[in-house]
């Protein structure tokens, strides 16, 4: 029987050289375990559907390394959880809505990207519709529970990959972020989730959310699987021209982010602390998540340099440049019209047939909102000002000579299935991931500990655009020092 907790890649593949087990094992194993906890046990509901072909393809994968005594490549027989929000041919794909169940016949670009890195495609995991929200609710799938606390939240919109991930279903999880969709349940699930900076990866065969802040990522348990998927998703696609941001960012250090990570970085490291995001400590649920930041940064005083910082205005800033209500409604409109397969279907359609999660509070404001980003008067000032805030933030980062800026990921824990299918988060979500989204800065989330419930917690580190390289080095020394991520109980 093959133990597939807590699995890396570096692990797997070594492993397969030895001939500990083959990948048919291994996916044989993790399919076991999703028939295990998702749809029966405690019913974690993270995965839509598990891709029949898996075995096939890890079948092909072991003969392959039989032949040749080689691998495909980096992420030969990795198995990876794909949210829904992203085409996969053969599998079913509703990007988390009832009314938008197909079947692909082609993989978005990133899929396609994995495949010939040799990963395995094994299941499709849940979000909400459209990915509007920052909870799991989803006309499709239901509620995902926290494989931590399964009377709470996963957090969204990357719902069922940040379950699927911290519940070892497999080894790596494809996540898409454009206001925290990644480092949200990252934060809820004890993960670590990069948002790279918007281009670095093609969005080609995602639904989107806001075309200008919409970008996929790494959804892992350790920093170097984020590191190594990486590697295997950045790169330029005709298909999505943001993508020509890949000739700005240049390539990492080596070739490779994974090549130079070490633990000294951080050592040496200048990072600013936003204190006025962080919770206030007369809230139970903000002082849990405060004290654990806190005595993760405690632990990186030695070498590390911590500097104070505020950004001014930031509430105008963070309200005033979202662009949901002005552009969201258009981007999936346009998106559904040029679909191959699904015609016919609108926002405003899906929204008067009633085919959403009811507890959806941005869909129901989406799908009535303006049609078209020049509809809204304030759609100039809001760019503008976006810009503003961009140049106003690095400033601060270049006045200080900062690293990185670090602040809670989520100002509270993750949150009972009950508070999202009730009132408490109508109006707004406490969640700082929205300030790197906002700011089209990369930013990654990682495990810094567990409150005294045992609800985990994790920090965020915001870079400069095409920063990733520096912000996996300091999330991997974090990870060495508070050794933070530690697998759920369940059954």
């Amino acid at each position: 029987m093959i133990s597939i907790d807590e699995l890396t890649i570096d692990q797997v593949h070594a492993d397969f050289k030895s001939g500990a087990y083959t990948c048919r094992q291994l996916v044989d194993a993790y399919i076991k375990r999703i028939e295990r906890l998702d749809q029966v046990g405690p019913k974690l509901n993270a995965i839509t559907i598990v891709s029949p072909l898996a075995l096939g393809e890890a079948d092909a994968l072991d003969a392959y390394f039989k032949t040749h005594g080689a691998f495909v490549g980096a992420l030969h027989g990795i198995p990876t959880i794909v949210k829904d929000q992203c085409d996969t041919k053969g599998l079913e794909t509703a990007y988390g809505n009832i009314s938008s169940r197909h079947v692909p016949l082609e993989d978005a670009t990133l899929v396609r990207k994995l495949r010939e890195a040799g990963a395995i495609i094994l299941a499709k995991s849940t979000m909400p519709d459209f990915a509007a929200s920052f909870n799991s609710t989803s006309s499709l799938s239901g509620e995902t529970l926290n494989p931590y606390d399964t009377a709470r939240e996963t957090g969204g919109s990357s719902a069922g990959t940040g379950a699927a991930i911290a519940a070892n279903y497999g080894l790596i999880g494809v996540g898409e972020d454009t206001g925290g969709s990644i480092r949200v349940p990252a934060s809820f699930c004890n993960l670590v989730g990069l948002r790279p900076t918007v281009g670095l990866v093609s969005r080609s065969g995602l639904s989107p959310l806001v075309k200008t802040q919409d970008t996929p990522g790494p959804m892992t348990r350790t920093v170097r699987d984020a590191a190594l998927m990486l590697d295997a998703l950045v790169g330029y696609d005709p298909k999505d021209p943001y993508t020509a941001a890949t000739s700005i960012a240049g390539p990492p250090i080596g070739g490779s982010y994974a090549a130079n990570l070490s633990g000294g970085l951080i050592s040496q490291a200048r990072i600013g602390v936003l204190g006025c995001v962080f919770g206030p400590d007369s809230d139970v649920e903000c002082a849990a998540v405060n004290k654990v930041v806190r005595k993760a940064l405690s632990q990186l005083i030695t070498g590390t340099t911590f500097v104070d910082v505020e950004i001014p205005n930031l509430s105008h800033y963070l309200d005033f440049t979202s662009t949901y209500m002005s552009r969201s409604r258009y981007d999936i409109d346009s998106f559904l019209s040029a679909h191959p397969i699904i015609k016919g279907l609108t926002l405003e359609g899906i929204h008067a047939n009633k085919n959403f999660h009811r507890a959806l509070p941005l869909f129901d404001k989406l799908a009535t909102g303006v049609k078209h980003p020049y509809d809204d008067p304030s759609y100039a000032a809001r760019l503008d000002e976006r810009d503003d805030f961009q140049r106003i933030v690095i400033g601060i980062m270049a006045e200080h000579n900062l690293d990185a800026i670090a602040y809670p990921s989520v100002r509270i824990p993750a949150p009972t299935i009950q508070d999202v299918l009730g009132t408490r988060f109508s109006d707004s979500f406490p969640t700082n991931t929205i300030i790197g989204s906002q700011l089209r800065q990369p930013a990654i989330s990682v495990p810094v500990g567990f409150t005294e419930a045992g609800l985990p917690v994790g920090l965020e580190l915001l870079g400069i655009p095409y920063s990733e390289q520096k912000l996996l080095e300091l999330a991997y020394g974090i990870e060495l020092l508070t050794q933070a991520r530690k697998a759920p109980v369940i059954g």
